[in-house]
């Protein structure tokens, strides 16, 4: 089976768009996306990189086109999208969390939970309080992950990951990987879905 690493971060608006088109894609080409959580924040650290509201701040124009281009991704495939309200959220803890479920195993179902939580319902996911009251609503044991954040295997694993994906050439999310290649962005999954069918 042929398999694409999808580096993520959930405050990532187009991680989760992607997310969303990712079962098509498996379906249509029988490959697996295996889903690795990565820090952005980190990442935009290492590699000197910005979010675009902070990149082209001063380029109207530019993030103009950013929105429109997302709003017809958004149409093109039908996604449930609020643009959450508290954006940037810092996600140390969601990721930590996502880290510990790749760890332990529940990675899928975390991502499943929280995607929503963050991007169609529009949560403060960097609240501990938010994050522990929805997510063990959504049937995801919560204070466990919450405990193992904490945990220094996977404080270690979180940096490891990140420092990883900034050596492979990641400089943000969503990344994709196929074999060696990378490919960034929501808008390069055709290009991936292509490899994948080739």
């Amino acid at each position: 089976m042929k398999t694409v690493e999808f580096q993520f971060d959930f405050g990532s608006a187009n991680a989760y768009l992607a997310h969303k088109v990712v079962p098509q894609i498996e379906a249509r080409t029988g490959a697996r996306f295996d889903y690795v959580p990565v820090l952005l924040g980190g990442v935009f650290k290492l590699t000197n990189n910005q979010s675009p509201m902070q990149a082209y701040a001063n380029i109207p124009n530019k993030l103009a086109y950013e929105r429109l281009e997302m709003d017809r991704f958004i149409q093109r495939h039908n996604i449930p999208f609020v643009m959450n309200p508290f954006f940037p959220v810092n996600t140390l803890l969601m990721m930590r969390m996502a880290t510990a479920a790749a760890i332990d195993g529940g990675l899928m179902e975390l991502v499943n939970a929280t995607f929503p939580l963050m991007w169609e319902q529009g949560l403060n996911m960097g609240d501990p309080d938010v994050v522990a009251t929805h997510l063990s609503a959504a049937g995801i044991d919560a204070p466990r992950l919450m405990a193992r954040a904490q945990e220094d295997d996977v404080k270690q694993r979180l940096m490891a990951t990140t420092e990883n994906a900034v050596k492979r050439g990641a400089f943000g999310s969503p990344t994709f990987f196929v074999g060696g290649d990378i490919y960034f962005g929501k808008n390069t999954l055709p290009e991936v879905e292509t490899r994948l069918s080739a």
